[in-house]
């Protein structure tokens, strides 16, 4: 039996486990809440909507963890959304507290799942998910580089008008205003990119990109969650369908590129093993500056959270 956990019942969560009910490729799908009769209520609703959408995957809402047991992956969206004027590095004490508590409370009953994290500021939250989890790193990763790359080729299609599908760009570095879109690594439908889009557009789209989730925010008042929920599911079923896909994922860095002991957006290939292969690109020297630019601001968010982390320790030895 397969099984899946989302833990949030928010837009994210609940986007993330109605595509995965309806890919048909797990037999359970569980929704867990700290508000356990909004993911009853969002569960039943995406069951009741199975007759319609043909699809037979179970969803269960809960507020216990114990409805978790058994989770061949788990995808953590719990945390409070990015709000206006809030940048995501606001987010860390409070999101690294609840991050920090579900992966203890899956883990005792599932000891040995794969965890995906979509809570922001994600690169710092997947860091605290592996700290806290004990897992190999193969086996904790963040869903970040899926919705970048799926925000620049949906703008590049916009522009050339073209199918998005047709596009493929690879996109590294962290989930923020200092992420790395590569566009000699884009082309469509084997095209490079550079002779259908020219240089200053191009940069415009770049500058777009990196801005992506900030534009959001100031559309909607809050975070995207379509896009989200959809990338964070396509993970899963790369994992549960062992596909070996290459996408663009937070993972561990040791040695690549490089870097040492920190989650950073690298293109992975993505099987039943979790991260099975970190893909070393052969940057050039303007696109590693830029990769070491994102790397040491995402370095500096984790070291306010081990800051955090240390004088809460010491309060509490106190």
């Amino acid at each position: 039996m397969r099984k899946v956990t989302v833990v949030g019942a928010g837009n994210v969560g609940a986007t993330c486990a109605n595509v995965l009910a309806h890919d048909n490729i797990v037999n359970e799908v569980v929704l867990l809440d700290l508000k356990g009769d909004m993911a009853k209520g969002k569960a039943l609703d995406m069951w009741q909507q199975a007759p319609v959408d043909r699809y037979s995957t179970r969803l269960v809402g809960t507020s216990d963890y114990a409805d978790t047991a058994g989770s061949d992956v788990v995808v953590i969206t719990a945390g409070i959304p990015r709000r206006p004027g809030m940048s995501r590095d606001d987010l860390i004490a409070i999101n690294a507290g609840i991050v920090t508590s579900v992966t203890k409370s899956i883990l005792e009953h599932t000891p040995n799942p794969i965890i995906i994290v979509v809570s922001n500021p994600l690169d710092v939250m997947t860091y605290a998910a592996f700290e806290t989890a004990g897992l190999d790193a193969s086996r904790v990763m963040g869903m970040a580089g899926i919705l970048d790359t799926a925000r620049y080729r949906a703008f590049l299609a916009s522009e050339i008008g073209v199918s998005p599908r047709d596009i493929s760009a690879v996109l590294m570095g962290g989930h923020g205003d200092t992420m790395v879109p590569l566009p000699r690594y884009t082309n469509v439908a084997g095209i490079p990119i550079t002779e259908l889009v020219d240089a200053e557009r191009l940069e415009a789209i770049v500058n777009r990109t990196k801005k992506g989730g900030g534009e959001l925010v100031g559309l909607m008042g809050t975070s995207a969650w379509y896009a989200p929920g959809a990338a964070a599911a396509q993970m899963v079923g790369a994992i549960i369908r062992d596909e070996k896909r290459i996408f663009p994922c937070c993972a561990y860095l040791n040695g690549q590129y490089g870097l040492n002991d920190m989650y950073l957006g690298v293109p992975v290939v993505l099987g039943a093993n979790g991260v099975e292969k970190v893909i070393e690109l052969d940057l050039n020297e303007d696109e590693k500056a830029l990769l070491n630019t994102s790397a040491n601001a995402v370095s500096s968010v984790v070291e306010k959270y081990k800051q955090m982390k240390a004088e809460k320790a010491t309060e509490k030895a106190e």
